[in-house]
């Protein structure tokens, strides 16, 4: 759906875009992240086409943007950090007034009411947009992306300077578009991106320096894959049975945050699999397994450990000592077969 391909863009002697390369495709959503200056807006300017390139090219769709400018940016919904709104209109004047200049050839009046229940603005429709709260003005902004039913919505900073409900309700939207469009969000809210992209591409100083799921990310940047347990019993007795699993590299007690239940960060020998395990020895002491997850890095951390490198390739760099076993065996002395799952 979008190809970009060797792309750069130079301002004098700054160079904002430096050979970046990627692709996305249809149904995907993705998020843009990146310190202030590191590129995201120029790259999301350049794939609307509202900047040209210095070199590479961009296709969407099949279509080469600066070759044939018109019947990509057919395929483009963007909305940017200020939405461009023309405040003394209505809603629905507003909303007519990008139909017709977007050509659109769909009726009017039920593609309008359609985008506008989508996006809940149907209920001040009349009113004037400077009228408007924040909230119902980002939604507008978002209902003129979407006029003319567009296959990529580009979405710079969306729940910039809105309320936590205001936020939810704009997330819950952008999930609902991601079932039949392409889409790019860029935010600094890292815990929005995270919720609803699948897929992140980290940009600092002009160039892509990671491009994976959170997942993979955390996996490749923790220096072990250590498990958060919550267990119900005696302390002491929970430890010292846990130490004894097969596969176990430590355990570290973080006292009691519910009354009768202990906290725990257990650290995995490379590649092993020890949550069955651990299931099954505290139930064998009487205990009750309340709670058992990954102790995983968010995608804050992420964040901040790559751009916080001394360079972008350190930062790659570090994504290449990431703690992963080609083949995820465990060996271990009470364990001849190999497994093959990894955590």
């Amino acid at each position: 759906m979008i190809e970009a391909t060797n792309i750069s863009k130079r301002y004098g002697s700054h160079l904002a875009v430096d050979d970046v390369s990627f692709s996305i495709e249809k149904g995907e959503v993705v998020g843009f992240l990146g310190p202030n200056g590191a590129g995201k807006s120029t790259i999301m300017n350049i794939l609307t086409g509202y900047l040209s390139l210095n070199t590479g090219k961009v296709v969407i769709d099949g279509f080469d943007i600066s070759e044939n400018p018109e019947n990509a940016k057919k395929r483009i919904g963007y909305l940017p950090e200020i939405p461009p709104l023309y405040i003394d209109m209505t809603v629905r004047e507003y909303l007519n007034f990008i139909y017709n200049l977007k050509k659109v050839r769909f009726p009017k009046k039920a593609h309008i009411d359609e985008i506008m229940r989508l996006v809940g603005v149907d209920g001040v429709q009349n009113r004037l947009i400077k009228n408007l709260s924040k909230g119902y003005r980002q939604r507008v902004g978002f209902a003129q992306a979407l006029v003319g039913n567009p296959d990529v919505l580009i979405l710079d900073e969306p729940t910039v300077g809105l309320d936590p409900k205001q936020i939810i309700e704009i997330r819950s939207l952008i999930e609902k578009l991601g079932r039949n469009h392409t889409i790019i969000v860029s935010s600094h809210i890292l815990s929005e991106i995270q919720a609803v992209c699948r897929r992140v591409i980290i940009i600092n100083k002009g160039q892509i320096i990671a491009d994976d799921t959170p997942d993979n990310l955390s996996a490749a940047l923790s220096s072990d894959r250590s498990l958060a347990a919550r267990i119900e019993g005696d302390e002491e007795e929970i430890s010292d049975a846990i130490k004894s699993v097969s596969g176990v590299k430590s355990i570290s007690p973080l006292g009691s945050k519910e009354k009768g239940a202990y906290d725990f960060i257990i650290t995995p020998e490379d590649g092993c699999d020890i949550r069955a395990d651990i299931f099954r020895k505290v139930a064998d002491i009487g205990g009750a397994l309340l709670s058992l997850s990954s102790n995983e890095m968010t995608l804050e951390q992420i964040f901040l450990r790559l751009t916080d490198a001394a360079d972008n390739d350190e930062a790659r760099r570090l994504l290449g000592m990431g703690n992963t076993q080609a083949d995820g065996t465990c060996d271990t002395e009470m364990q001849e077969e190999t497994e093959e799952e990894q955590l």
